[in-house]
């Protein structure tokens, strides 16, 4: 281990040679807990409470800059050095990198794991939490029903799309990737905690429904899902 690693102060390591992760039970930081359930990294989760500003912490922004959740410090990144990270896409194709595990093997495959990638990243997190804010939380803060009817036909359109990709797989790729770690707790996001299953009428994308429920049943995701609303050493 590097003695000379940074750590934030107000975040403590119990153990500095473990993956530190930072990050709250949010669909953008389930994605990373869950991953690094999966891969069996040994890695500490430290809370960023959002709701009372920690992301906005000088020490925290030194790990994200744009003071979003999730963040990780690797002790032993790239050449033994530590790596800090932000970005949750960058974060999950980093550990997939670093384990070998859980992402495409040849190069055209790796590359069309990359477009659902990006395609998570700036489709489906974006809209659905639009969505997800005016349904959930602005429902009574504007008269103006636009934004609601727009990211509600949005998020249809979305799920159809992923819909169409899973009407003759089991998982977005060949196996079961980052991919699907990346888009499961947003799916599982409006059907739980946006409460908007029954309004999306989520029953007509029988594919999703059906790729969801196969995910979300995974012991890795039930044990990564709730990750930093406690504080504890993951060994």
């Amino acid at each position: 281990m590097h003695t000379d690693i940074w750590f934030p102060a107000r975040w403590k390591p119990a153990d500095p040679d473990l993956i530190q992760l930072y990050s709250l039970p949010t669909p953008n930081g389930q994605k990373v807990s869950i991953c690094l359930e999966e891969m069996g990294l040994a890695y500490e989760p430290h809370r960023i409470d959002i709701g009372k500003g920690d992301q906005h912490d000088p020490d925290f922004m030194r790990i994200s800059p744009a003071g979003k959740i999730p963040a990780i410090i690797d002790p032993h990144g790239p050449e033994d050095e530590p790596m800090l990270l932000m970005e949750s896409i960058v974060i999950l194709q980093y550990l997939a990198d670093k384990t070998g595990t859980f992402f495409p093997p040849t190069y055209r495959a790796r590359i069309e794991a990359q477009q659902w990638l990006t395609f998570q990243a700036a489709n489906i997190g974006p809209f659905f939490g639009q969505f997800g804010h005016f349904y959930k939380f602005a429902k009574e803060l504007t008269k103006d029903k636009y934004a609601l009817e727009r990211y509600t036909k949005v998020s249809q359109r979305l799920l159809a799309t992923l819909n169409k990709r899973l009407e003759d797989r089991e998982y977005i790729m060949d196996d079961y990737t980052i991919v699907d770690m990346s888009m499961v707790p947003w799916v599982e996001t409006l059907a739980g905690f946006y409460d908007a299953w029954g309004y999306l009428n989520m029953r007509n994308f029988g594919n999703v429904e059906r790729w969801r429920k196969q995910v979300t049943a995974r012991p890795a995701y039930q044990r990564g899902k709730d990750v930093c609303g406690m504080q504890t050493v993951k060994m």
